[in-house]
């Protein structure tokens, strides 16, 4: 190799180390727009109805580009209810961070109109149809009453949610899903009742929660249901609870955002 062959290469590699740290600082900088896309979009405060105790957690992945839609809301509906959401966007990158923003603002608009879950999700589901957009999201929606504890939910291929009971019962919403919004036309979101006792919790997630690599769905879940099950018989706060909840999505191995909400009903302390 001649000298001049030498300095060829070595330009060479300069140059592709270069690009390489152009792409670099491109895909990080995507990655840090859609994790602030995610935190503001999401709710800065929650609703605080006398009876209801409501605690949040959410970690968005790291890995990677792998940056989701993961999304939790609450707010307050005419008649005194309260509207409760969970949901998860297809896709890890910016665009699903921006898409979640829409389905996120679009279920708040359109509960305005109506605060039923099957019919808001149904709503919600032929807003994004006709907006055009190749992705789609998860959701589960429930409006609580208060005064009652009575609780109406829907659910749009949405992570099934874990209840709890101070009496020492707890386990798995068994309510038929929809499909995901975003996919078919005209499609309808059964609802199913519930009821929200003295002490009791329902705790809401997204699958980063609950299902990875070291995780199957199924056992995760049940890891969800004994840990709200244990909160409720002991009295522990909302908080204590979505704290606990949120550790053990470090333990199933995901690269998926993951997303907490609880609900509690007049607990003690």
């Amino acid at each position: 190799m001649t000298t001049d062959d030498g300095d060829e290469l070595l330009a060479r590699l300069r140059s592709l180390t270069a690009q390489a740290r152009e792409r670099a600082e491109v895909q990080r900088s995507q990655v840090e727009l859609a994790i602030a896309l995610q935190r503001e979009m999401l709710p800065s405060d929650l609703p605080h109805p006398p009876g209801v105790r409501l605690a949040v957690r959410y970690e968005p992945a790291c890995y990677g580009l792998n940056v989701g839609g993961d999304w939790y809301d609450a707010f307050p509906l005419p008649g005194g209810r309260l509207a409760l959401c969970i949901g998860d966007v297809q896709g890890h990158n910016i665009e699903a961070a921006a898409f979640m923003g829409q389905v996120r603002v679009g279920l708040r608009a359109l509960a305005s109109v109506t605060g039923d879950p099957g019919e808001l999700l149904a709503r919600t589901n032929d807003l994004l149809i006709s907006l055009g957009s190749d992705l789609f999201a998860t959701c589960t929606f429930l409006r609580l009453d208060p005064a009652t504890g009575v609780l109406e939910s829907a659910r749009a291929g949405h992570t099934p949610f874990v209840w709890a009971a101070a009496d020492g019962r707890s386990g798995i919403a068994e309510d038929e899903p929809g499909p995901p919004l975003g996919i078919q036309p005209g499609a309808e979101y059964p609802v199913s009742h519930h009821r929200l006792t003295s002490g009791g919790v329902f705790v809401l997630l997204t699958d980063g929660v609950v299902e990875g690599p070291a995780l199957p769905l199924d056992e995760g879940l049940s890891q969800v249901v004994r840990l709200a099950g244990i909160a409720a018989v002991a009295g522990l706060g909302t908080e204590s609870l979505a704290a606990a909840v949120i550790e053990g999505a470090t333990r199933v191995g995901h690269e998926d955002d993951a997303a907490v909400l609880v609900v509690g009903h007049d607990e003690p302390g």
